[in-house]
């Protein structure tokens, strides 16, 4: 088993190379499917969550080659339809549904499990699928997904705008029959990077006001090149780290325009940034304040960037709301905080400015966070990407040496972590056990 042990107490300075998108590169290998022909993309970030995607595409009988940060992918031909195997890799099987019915007629899928921060439904992918001519037949822990002919267009309304439902209705809309009309989709910029893609491989896509989105379903699509935007996410990450540590770091490659939101957030309980052509320089101060922040769907403050930034609150004085909207439990990681000093109480009360989806039903999404407090260094096990990274950003926080596993969860979704880390102070050891 891998550990990390941390000891933290210390500014952390330096630059890290921010890594294209996680959210945006494995969804673009899995769109390489919706084609025969050759299809390149750059600055891949180079984790178990490409590793996987690439897997899948192997699976179904494609091929992929890795050089460097870039990922050269074909399949010429669908020689399997079931992907079984990768029921507890992650969720990416779910999306490749949509071009296993355009090139094979049928997609045989586990139902997907995710990280452990609550249900995470694929009800809003089959039933568009269903909406579009696609049988589905649920079975114990798989999905089989059929159709005779083209998939059909036709308009679909998101009861929510789920990133996953967006991109299944993408991939199954650009090659169906007639015009497709999304209406509450995503809009994030992983998603409109995407289509992007789509359109260089000759998708037609639309975007109207608001939310919506319209697809006219093209006969084939063609290879392409494309490259993946920085990771908003793992910025952030970098970011909350300067913030609680009361250090300064550089975000090479970090996208101004991606990260407005979140950008307020930091003036707001009194860091600072300074925006650069070629980055985002964070720096820390010596007195925060609390503030009131809600999640929400882009362009709202991420979900993702929640779990860190509440971190970084722990070191602001006074009070400190956060209003989870996005999922019903992502507050479990604050336990852990508190058995390091920290001050966190969590509400099934909706504490934002509005009511959320949440309301009335009996779950814990709101945290009130006391500051500032002292961090102490203790024993922890990482229960999913984001709040692993908070664990990690604690324990740089705090005094003594930590105890972290569970990696297998960071390095699904941070590349080389912990050599950037140590790249910017960080005195963090890995060890086997």
């Amino acid at each position: 088993m891998k550990k990390l042990f941390i000891t933290g107490g210390k500014p952390l300075k330096g630059e890290v190379q921010i890594a294209g998108a996680k959210n945006a590169a494995s969804k673009m290998i899995i769109a390489s499917m919706l084609t025969d022909q050759e299809v390149i993309i750059e600055n891949v970030p180079l984790h178990q969550e490409t590793d996987i995607a690439c897997e899948l595409i192997e699976t179904f009988g494609g091929k992929t080659q890795i050089s460097d940060h870039t990922v050269t992918i074909q399949v010429p031909n669908i020689t399997k339809t079931s992907a079984l195997e990768m029921s507890v890799r992650n969720r990416l099987s779910i999306l490749t549904v949509a071009p296993l019915l355009h090139r094979a007629g049928e997609a045989y899928v586990p139902k997907p499990e995710g990280d452990r921060i609550g249900p995470r439904p694929v009800n809003f992918h089959l039933e568009a699928l269903k909406k579009m001519g696609a049988a589905v037949e649920e079975q114990d822990s798989a999905f089989l997904v059929k159709t005779t002919g083209r998939l059909k267009g036709t308009k679909i309304e998101l009861d929510y705008p789920s990133v996953g439902a967006t991109e299944t209705i993408l991939f199954a809309a650009v090659l169906a029959e007639g015009r497709t009309v999304i209406k509450n989709a995503a809009i994030e910029p992983e998603i409109i990077s995407l289509i992007m893609m789509l359109q260089k491989m000759g998708a037609i896509v639309q975007r109207g006001a608001g939310r919506d989105f319209e697809i006219i379903g093209v006969e084939k699509l063609h290879g392409c090149t494309h490259r993946v935007i920085a990771d908003r996410l793992e910025a952030a990450s970098y970011a909350c780290i300067a913030l609680a540590t009361r250090g300064e770091i550089f975000c090479r490659d970090a996208g101004h325009s991606s990260m407005i939101t979140f950008l307020n957030a930091v003036r707001r309980i009194g860091g600072e940034y300074i925006v650069e052509p070629d980055g985002i320089l964070f720096k820390g101060a010596d007195v925060y304040s609390g503030i009131e922040i809600e999640t929400d769907a882009h362009p709202g403050f991420s979900t993702d960037w929640q779990q860190p930034f509440v971190v970084a609150l722990t070191q602001a004085k006074g009070t400190s709301v956060v209003h989870e909207t996005v999922w019903e439990d992502r507050f479990a990681y604050t336990k852990t905080l508190n058995e390091m000093g920290a001050d966190i109480t969590l509400s099934t009360k909706c504490l934002g400015e509005l009511k959320c989806r949440f309301a009335d039903q009996n779950f814990k999404h709101s945290a009130v966070v006391k500051g500032s407090t002292p961090l102490k260094a203790a024993k922890m096990t990482v229960p999913d990407i984001r709040a692993g990274l908070a664990y990690v950003a604690a324990a740089l926080v705090a005094e003594g040496t930590s105890e972290i596993d569970g990696v297998e969860h960071l390095e699904r979704g941070y590349e080389d972590l912990y050599g950037k880390l140590k790249s910017i102070g960080a005195d963090i050891e890995v060890r086997e056990e």
